[in-house]
């Protein structure tokens, strides 16, 4: 089902202070289901059909790339899809693109408290939930699950062991998970958070029992979704130079930090990185526009 409408993936190699790196262009996997999200939902919804379920629930935040791709996803394939979303006082607010583009692929979309999402997890919630909408099958935020890691160790090829370094931006660790599963002992994987805060070591720790890798936070400019005028200044620069459209939730922070690292000495001479894009370009800034 995934399979049939997935376009080559493209690899594009840009020079960054001196060091060439190869970027994946995810983003052009397929236009909705975009980026990492493609693989991310592969076989969770092979295990939907599976199943025999006709309805599919699942979680995020008002930028959350998940939730327009799984909107899309359900849409194209004959499932009705609900999402829950952090923070009630969204339902009366105007949608930003990400809430919009998943309104009109037919999700509905059921709003919380913050306190509420935070209980996404607990099975009085989710039983709570599962009497509010009888016969769904749920999807983790973000997608991520154990059929979230199969699909995206499937990002990498067998000939991406002449790499050093694996770079990606890091939401709730599911995508950085199947990176390590999939990487070489030699290689290191490094994810730059989109968000404060130490615990998503913790979260990827438990999904992978490999070492060869490490969060950065230093990069997320205070927080989920926020940003500062360096970050949407260097996209617009990035952009300029090497034609390849950002995002400011996640990649522009990741390639942000990366160009930081490198121009820093981070890396030995000669080190072979690879970048992976993961799209999410519906949460674009209209500000990177004007």
């Amino acid at each position: 089902m995934f399979d049939s409408i997935a376009q080559k993936i493209i690899d594009q190699t840009v020079n960054i202070h001196g060091m060439p790196v190869t970027i994946r262009r995810l983003d052009l996997v397929h236009p909705k289901i975009s980026g990492n999200k493609f693989f991310k939902l592969k076989y969770n919804f092979l295990e939907t059909q599976r199943l025999g379920y006709q309805k599919l629930l699942t979680f995020g935040g008002a930028y959350s790339n998940h939730i327009a791709a799984t909107a899309f996803a359900a849409h194209e394939f004959g499932f009705a899809s609900v999402g829950i979303i952090r923070g009630e006082e969204l339902k009366n607010k105007s949608f930003n693109p990400t809430l919009q583009t998943a309104q009109d692929f037919g999700m509905q979309l059921h709003f919380v408290s913050r306190e509420d999402y935070r209980r996404k997890q607990h099975p009085e919630f989710l039983a709570e939930l599962q009497q509010q909408f009888p016969e769904h099958y749920v999807i983790p935020e973000g997608g991520t699950n154990s059929l979230a890691i199969r699909g995206c160790k499937e990002i990498l090829k067998p000939t991406d062991a002449e790499f050093d370094v694996i770079c990606c931006a890091v939401g709730t660790g599911g995508t950085i998970a199947g990176l390590i599963e999939a990487s070489q002992d030699h290689q290191q994987v490094l994810g730059f958070s989109a968000l404060k805060g130490s615990f998503l070591n913790d979260d990827v720790a438990k999904l992978t029992s490999k070492r060869n890798w490490q969060i950065i936070d230093d990069y997320c400019c205070g927080g989920y979704a926020k940003t500062t005028s360096e970050l949407l200044q260097f996209i617009q620069d990035f952009e300029a130079e090497h034609g390849i459209p950002l995002e400011q939730v996640y990649t522009g922070k990741m390639l942000m930090g990366l160009t930081d690292l490198i121009q820093k000495g981070h890396f030995p001479a000669g080190s072979k990185i690879l970048v992976i894009h993961t799209g999410g370009l519906q949460g674009r800034d209209p500000l990177l526009d004007i």
